[in-house]
C-alpha cells in the first residue's frame, strides 16, 4: 500500500518542455510589444510637452456615427475600441491558463492567484492610507492595482537580464490573473448608468458568437462583423466596452483535439497578438500618456495625496503585496521554493509588477473622468511610479543577473544539437533506461575482463 503523499511541491521549478516553448513565444511577442509601448509613451510625452495644443486637438477630435452612439474622440476610440483588442487577447490567455497552463491545477494555481490578489490589495491599502491621512480623494484606489506585463517584459529586454523560464512564467501568470481582477474592477466599480436594452442585445450577440464557435462556423467575415456589433452594443450599454473583448476571448476553445497542431484559441491569438501589441496598445499609449511633466507638475505628484498614493502604491504596495503573498503561500502551504533560486530573486520579479502603465492609465481616466486636471496629474503619477518601479527592479535584477544567467544557460544547453535542451532529455524515462543499459553493459564488460584476467592468472600459476 502506498503511503500518502505529503511531499512539498516545488514552487518555480522547471516547466514542461511544451509549456516552456509556448511561454518563450509568448514572451518574445510581449517583449517586442513592450518596446513599442515604451516608444509610444516617450513620443506622447515629447509631443504633449512641445506641441501641446496640437496634441490636445488630435486626441480630442471626434469621429464616428452619432446616430449609433459612437461619435467618440480619438482618445476614447483608443481607450474603449483599441484596448478591446488587447483585452480580447488577455481573455484568450486567461482561458488557456485555465485549461492548459499554470491555472489548470488548483494546487499550482493557488500561489500565483494569492500573489496577484495580495499584489492588488496592498497598493489599494497604501493608496487608502495615504489619502486618509492627507485628506485626498479615495476614488482612485484602483489606479495602482494593475500590472502592465508588456512594459515589464520590455524592461527585462532593455536591461538585458536573463530570467529562468519558471520566473518568467510566474510573472506572466500573475499578470494574467491581475488582468482578470482589473477587468472585474472596471466592470463593477466604473459602471454608473446601464442601458439594459443595449446590454441585453450585447449578451445575445455573445451567445450567438458562442454558438457559432461551438458549431464550427469559421471565417473572419462572420466573426469580425459580429464582434464589432457586440462591442458597439456594449459601448452603448454603459458597461466598459473592453468587457466584450474579454468575454469573446474566454469563449474560444484552447484545448487541442486529435490531429490539431494548435487549438482555435492559440491560432487566433497568434493572428491577433501582433495587432494588439504592435498597434492597439501603442496607439492607446500615444493618446493617453501625453501629460505635462514640468517641474511644478512633478512637485504636485509627490505632494498631492492622490498622486503620491498612486506612486507609493505602485512602487511599494505592489512589491510588498506580491512578495508577501508569495512568501505566505509558500510558508503555509506545501509549496517549496526551487532550491536553485533565492527569495531575493522573487522579490526582484515582484518589483517588476509595479509597472502599471496601460490598465492603470485606463482606470485613472475612468476614476477621475469629471476632473481633467486631476486626471492628467494621476497619469503623471502612473508614469513616474512605473518609471521608479522599473529602475528599482532593474537594479535588483542586475544584482542577481549572474545567477539568472547561469540558470538560463543550463536550461538552454543542447550539446547534441537535436533541438531539445539536454536538461529535458535527462529527465526522460527513455534516457534513464538507455543510461541504465549502458551502465549495465559496462559493468558486464568489466566483469568479463576481470574473469579473463583471473583465469589467465590461474593458468600462469598452475604447476603443470
Amino acid at each position: 500500500m502506498s503511503a500518502p503523499s505529503n511531499r512539498r511541491s516545488i514552487f518555480l521549478g522547471r516547466m514542461s518542455l511544451p509549456e516552456r516553448n509556448y511561454l518563450a513565444d509568448a514572451l518574445r511577442a510581449e517583449t517586442v510589444g513592450g518596446i513599442l509601448l515604451l516608444a509610444a509613451a516617450v513620443a506622447a510625452l515629447i509631443w504633449a510637452n512641445t506641441l501641446g495644443r496640437s496634441y490636445e486637438a488630435v486626441r480630442g477630435f471626434h469621429l464616428g456615427p452619432s446616430a449609433l452612439g459612437l461619435d467618440l474622440s480619438v482618445q476614447h476610440w483608443a481607450a474603449n475600441g483599441l484596448l478591446a483588442v488587447f483585452f480580447f487577447v488577455a481573455g484568450i490567455e486567461l482561458k488557456r491558463e485555465l485549461v492548459a497552463g499554470e491555472l489548470r491545477d488548483p494546487r499550482t494555481a493557488a500561489l500565483p492567484v494569492i500573489a496577484a490578489i495580495c499584489g492588488m490589495a496592498m497598493p489599494a491599502v497604501v493608496y487608502f492610507a495615504v489619502n486618509s491621512l492627507g485628506g485626498g480623494s479615495l476614488q482612485g484606489w484602483a489606479v495602482p492595482t494593475a500590472t502592465d506585463i508588456a512594459f515589464a517584459l520590455a524592461v527585462l529586454a532593455v536591461i538585458g537580464t536573463s530570467l529562468p523560464a519558471a520566473l518568467r512564467a510566474f510573472l506572466l501568470t500573475l499578470a494574467v490573473v491581475d488582468d482578470l481582477f482589473a477587468i472585474l474592477i472596471i466592470a463593477v466599480f466604473f459602471t454608473s448608468t446601464i442601458n439594459f436594452l443595449a446590454l441585453g442585445l450585447s449578451v445575445a450577440g455573445l451567445l450567438l458568437f458562442y454558438v457559432l464557435l461551438r458549431k464550427g462556423v469559421r471565417g473572419w467575415y462572420v466573426h469580425v462583423p459580429l464582434a464589432v456589433v457586440i462591442w458597439a452594443l456594449m459601448e452603448n450599454s454603459g458597461v466598459h466596452a473592453t468587457i466584450a473583448g474579454v468575454a469573446m476571448g474566454l469563449m474560444l476553445r484552447c484545448t487541442r483535439r486529435e490531429g490539431e497542431t494548435h487549438s482555435p484559441g492559440e491560432h487566433i491569438e497568434h493572428l491577433v497578438r501582433p495587432l494588439s501589441a504592435g498597434l492597439a496598445v501603442p496607439l492607446f499609449a500615444l493618446f493617453s500618456a501625453g501629460v505635462s511633466l514640468s517641474g511644478g507638475a512633478i512637485h504636485e505628484v509627490f505632494t498631492r495625496p492622490e498622486t503620491l498614493g498612486v506612486v507609493l502604491g505602485l512602487v511599494v504596495g505592489k512589491t510588498l503585496g506580491i512578495f508577501g503573498g508569495t512568501w505566505c503561500a509558500a510558508r503555509f502551504t506545501k509549496a517549496q521554493l526551487n532550491p536553485d533560486l533565492k527569495w531575493p530573486d522573487v522579490f526582484a520579479v515582484a518589483s517588476l509588477a509595479g509597472i502599471g502603465f496601460t490598465v492603470s492609465l485606463l482606470i485613472g481616466e475612468l476614476a477621475f473622468a469629471e476632473n481633467p486636471v486631476l486626471t492628467d496629474e494621476i497619469k503623471a503619477s502612473v508614469l513616474i511610479g512605473s518609471l521608479l518601479a522599473a529602475v528599482f527592479a532593474g537594479i535588483l535584477l542586475k544584482v542577481r543577473n549572474a545567477k539568472y544567467k547561469a540558470l538560463c544557460e543550463d536550461e538552454e544547453r543542447d550539446e547534441d544539437q537535436d533541438g531539445i535542451p539536454d536538461i529535458y532529455e535527462r529527465d526522460q524515462p527513455a534516457f534513464h533506461l538507455r543510461m541504465a543499459a549502458i551502465h549495465e553493459a559496462k559493468a558486464a564488460e568489466h566483469r568479463r575482463l576481470a574473469e579473463l584476467a583471473s583465469g589467465t592468472h590461474a593458468e600462469d600459476d598452475d604447476p603443470a
